[in-house]
């Protein structure tokens, strides 16, 4: 199913929805569309509806102060782009760089996406212990980058002018 991405009425990223759920708070005039799929449209008996990408709420919603994307093991994986951080292949598993059992814990820093080859390889040791080194480092994504992740957007040439982030 389509995501499509829900910006406040401040223009502000809040969250990505269904597109079932976009065409609902449209219809209800709770949203407008901002961009729309070129050349789709939803048609029903009296009404017709563009296809959208990003919608924009028409009131300001308060929305409490997020600083941190919260952890999730479907997080880790689209954050690396589905790759191995070993070897560069389609991944499917999210492997611990400080194992559990070492007092490791599931946090952006300590976890990677990894093969099932790589993490049955790497076992219950560290990378160094393993012999295998990181092809990047992980990293905290911001709460904004985590939104864009789950769009697929990958970098600032895909947002439109009025959406781009500061470089």
């Amino acid at each position: 199913m389509r995501e499509t991405l829900v910006l406040n009425a401040s223009f502000e990223p809040l969250s990505t929805v269904s597109l079932r759920r976009a065409v609902v708070l449209v219809m209800q005039e709770k949203a407008v569309v901002e961009q729309a799929h070129p050349g789709l449209r939803i048609r029903a008996a009296a009404v017709e509806v563009p296809v959208p990408l990003v919608i924009r709420l028409r009131r300001y919603v308060r929305v409490p102060f997020r600083q941190r994307a919260s952890w999730s093991r479907r997080g880790v994986l689209v954050r690396d782009r589905h790759r191995c951080a070993y070897c560069g292949r389609r991944a499917s598993t999210v492997d611990h760089i400080v194992p559990r059992s070492r007092g490791g814990g599931d946090t952006w820093l300590n976890t990677v996406a990894a093969c099932a080859e790589d993490n049955g390889r790497k076992a219950d040791r560290t990378p160094e212990q393993a012999g295998m080194r990181l092809l990047a480092q992980p990293f905290e994504p911001t709460p904004a980058d985590t939104l864009l992740l789950a769009l697929g957007i990958r970098d600032n040439d895909a947002l439109p002018g009025w959406l781009a982030l500061p470089a």
